[in-house]
């Protein structure tokens, strides 16, 4: 049965693990910034259309000790690639080389290329061509210290590519985490949904489609494993059938967002809307110390506020997040707040009480997910 590792944002990989496992897949196995399961191609399919939290799926064909570039050469040479591709297919190779005495990526990459158009070439005369953006295989490679991993990449794009944003925008909270705090604060849609800094709106769309049961692929458009000879798109299309009917049509309760500004409240109003939940969030303009929570019963507070990066910074953000606890403490009782930021000295300055700080990384940054309870 075939073996994958599905990558993620470290401090995640539990949460992956228990994502993966629920979707059926066997010897679940997390570690450092992923994790390893088996399953059929059915479950691969599955695992790219369903997983809210990973990155990306890899499907590894070779490790090796390698010590020089020759020696990368050598065992990819050594993989019988007519296995996995053809001359009319197209591939590329991504790399990640780290600590290693082949220290240039790029140059890895070339030569796992060269390794199996070279075998191509060889054997039948033509070679498979090479598409960066888009390749029907593509290859990710990746080498630390003597030891190297090949695997087909069955996401290619990140997975937390949703669809719903601009692919310029450059935001703080990438999808994929964002879900990740959601299910690491317990939401799971039974509770209402509020953030009072929600600029781009992504809390509270990851949020609807967790409500909703929507899984997080089915705006994508392509995944890389449509580009394998042995994809097989009647089940593919049978994956995203079950999927699409699995959708519920309305929330249980109510999610919402509000952000000052008047423009990251047009930006989370229209990223809903494309993601299709654009009649079921309420996005307001509203400072953060005038939001109230809604009728019914009690659920959780959730925001990304500035972490006050640049010098001088911190002392104009202690204000907003002083202020974001007093608003909590004294307007919301019962309610759970969860507040995502690198800056621990920012957070200590919530009149709250903690509840739990975990670490997590947004990319190469340190952070921590401080949960605070609101005492009625």
């Amino acid at each position: 049965m075939p073996r994958y590792f599905a990558t993620c944002a470290r401090g995640l990989e539990s949460i992956l693990a228990a994502e993966v496992a629920a979707l059926g897949a066997g010897d679940v196995a997390p570690g450092r910034g992923g994790v390893r399961f088996a399953g059929d191609y059915l479950l691969l399919y599955r695992c790219n259309l369903w997983l809210r939290t990973a990155v990306r799926i890899l499907m590894p064909v070779l490790e090796a000790e390698v010590r020089s570039s020759d020696d990368l050469y050598d065992a990819v040479r050594g993989v019988d690639w007519f296995e996995y591709l053809t001359p009319g297919h197209t591939l590329a190779v991504d790399a990640n080389v780290r600590d290693s005495p082949i220290t240039h990526s790029q140059y890895a990459a070339r030569r796992v290329k060269d390794a199996i158009c070279d075998q191509f070439r060889e054997k039948v005369g033509v070679r498979p061509s090479v598409n960066a953006d888009r390749p029907m295989v593509g290859f990710n490679l990746h080498i630390s210290r003597d030891h190297m991993i090949l695997s087909l990449d069955a996401s290619w794009d990140s997975l937390h590519k949703r669809g719903y944003r601009p692919a310029l925008l450059k935001a703080p909270l990438n999808e994929a985490l964002a879900a990740g705090l959601l299910l690491h604060a317990g939401f799971n849609g039974s509770e209402p949904l509020l953030d009072p800094m929600c600029g781009a709106g992504t809390f509270c769309i990851e949020g609807a489609w967790i409500a909703t049961n929507r899984a997080p692929g089915l705006t994508r458009k392509w995944f890389g494993f449509q580009g394998w000879p042995n994809f097989d798109p009647g089940l593919w299309a049978a994956v995203r059938d079950d999927a699409r009917q699995a959708v519920a049509r309305d929330l249980s309760q109510t999610i919402a967002g509000s952000d000052i500004r008047r423009d990251a409240v047009a930006s989370a109003k229209e990223n809903a809307k494309v993601a299709g939940v654009g009649n079921q969030i309420r996005f307001e303009i509203r400072d953060v110390m005038a939001v109230r929570p809604p009728a019914g019963p009690p659920g959780l507070v959730v925001c990304n506020p500035p972490y006050g990066e640049r010098i001088g910074e911190e002392k104009d953000l202690v204000e907003l997040y002083r202020g974001f606890g007093t608003t909590i403490r004294d307007h919301w009782p019962g309610w759970r707040a969860g507040l995502f930021t690198s800056n621990d000295w920012l957070a200590g300055q919530v009149p709250l009480k903690v509840k739990r700080k975990t670490p997590f990384f947004n990319g190469a940054l340190a952070c921590h997910f401080w949960e605070f309870v609101a005492v009625t």
